[in-house]
């Protein structure tokens, strides 16, 4: 399946090398080369796509439209741990959560101990969240696997997510996937929207489970519905493609920017892209350039590759070639090369390249 090209195996590397609240996560789009010249009216780019289909390209003015296709191997991001939301009713509980927030996390593992040995569930969870981390105790994962299960036992779905991101990937114990899928679902029924949005990748990649692109969209739309950007962004994906849904571009776009609003760096690409090519929205080459603007200073080779050809043109922002020069092998030394680029700017007098890889240096920290 071509769709976010994104296998279970990679998922779970991700997953063993950081914590058990980490989510398997979906890698940002790479881009068609544009085109050597300045497209006419309609025109699309013409590297043969990877992945996705070719988005429509600009045609109000001659200049390269950004235009996702395939995704690069490298794991996306994973969220930071995240500990059990403490009970409103039980200000011992608030104690322990409080402390935890301050930082103070031995204080909350010893506040956490009695409370979890007298069958508290969010304080077991705790417990393995602290475990499991090396937060003001030794790491043990064993330890946290055992209280992870007793509060998701208790019914904490928290904890039911955590002890099946350790499972898919045999921390604590062997692998399991089998239980690791029946935890995630239990999870995702009780609402926990992290749960949702990995059981869906399960039912996506068609590996552990079934493919069944359906209910891979059905569990999306519950954890974006909740407000999982992640979720967001792979169901913006689903409808921009037809995927376990009809298509539909302004769902799709709307997704997109609830995800990117949530800082989700891939979709602030993709709704740049949208932007500037008015699909599912109307065209808004400024607020496509913000945003290629934002994702670049946020490190997406992407973003810079696209801004130094919008750079470049004059198109969507002021004509800028220093600025696009500098964007441009910014992204070349994250892999993201574009010899059509390299082209474009190789007319550049000397002194203004001299000045956009000395912008490039600073940018990279390697000169002063």
């Amino acid at each position: 399946m071509t769709l976010l090209r994104l296998t279970y195996m990679l998922a779970v590397i991700a997953a063993a090398t950081t914590a058990a609240h980490a989510q398997i996560s979906l890698t940002p789009p790479t881009l068609q080369q544009p085109p050597a010249d300045k497209p006419k009216p309609a025109e699309r780019p013409t590297e043969k796509a990877a992945d996705k289909p070719k988005p429509p390209a600009v045609t109000k003015k001659p200049a390269p439209a950004p235009a996702p296709t395939a995704k690069p191997a490298a794991p996306a991001p994973v969220a930071s741990p995240q500990p059990p939301q403490p009970a409103a009713t039980d200000p011992n509980v608030d104690l322990v959560y409080g402390a935890y927030q301050r930082g103070q996390y031995k204080t909350a593992f010893d506040l956490a101990t009695p409370r979890a040995q007298a069958g508290d569930p969010k304080a077991m969870a705790m417990l393995g969240q602290l475990y499991e981390n090396a937060m003001g105790i030794r790491r043990d994962y064993e330890k946290a696997a055992i209280w992870y299960k007793r509060a998701a036992e208790a019914g904490d779905r928290e904890a039911m997510f955590a002890l099946a991101m350790m499972r898919l990937a045999g921390r604590g114990g062997p692998v399991d996937k089998q239980e690791a899928v029946k935890l995630l679902a239990s999870a995702a029924k009780l609402g926990e929207p992290k749960a949702a949005y990995n059981l869906a990748l399960l039912y996506l990649d068609g590996q552990t489970l079934p493919q069944d692109l359906k209910r891979s969209a059905e569990l999306l739309r519950m954890a974006a519905d909740a407000g999982n950007p992640e979720a967001q962004y792979a169901l913006a994906t689903f409808y921009k493609e037809g995927t376990g849904v009809p298509k539909d571009p302004e769902k799709a776009t709307r997704l997109l920017q609830a995800a990117a609003v949530a800082d989700n760096v891939d979709a602030e690409v993709e709704y740049a892209i949208a932007l500037y090519n008015g699909v599912g929205t109307p065209e808004n080459k400024p607020a496509a350039v913000s945003l290629l603007r934002r994702a670049a200073r946020q490190n997406s080779p992407i973003a810079q590759n696209r801004l130094a050809w919008v750079l470049y043109y004059g198109a969507g922002a002021p004509m800028d070639k220093v600025e696009g020069y500098k964007w441009h092998l910014v992204a070349k030394t994250a892999g993201k090369g574009d010899p059509k680029l390299d082209e474009k700017f190789a007319d550049m007098p000397p002194e203004d390249r001299a000045k956009g890889e000395q912008a490039a240096k600073r940018w990279l920290g390697t000169t002063k």
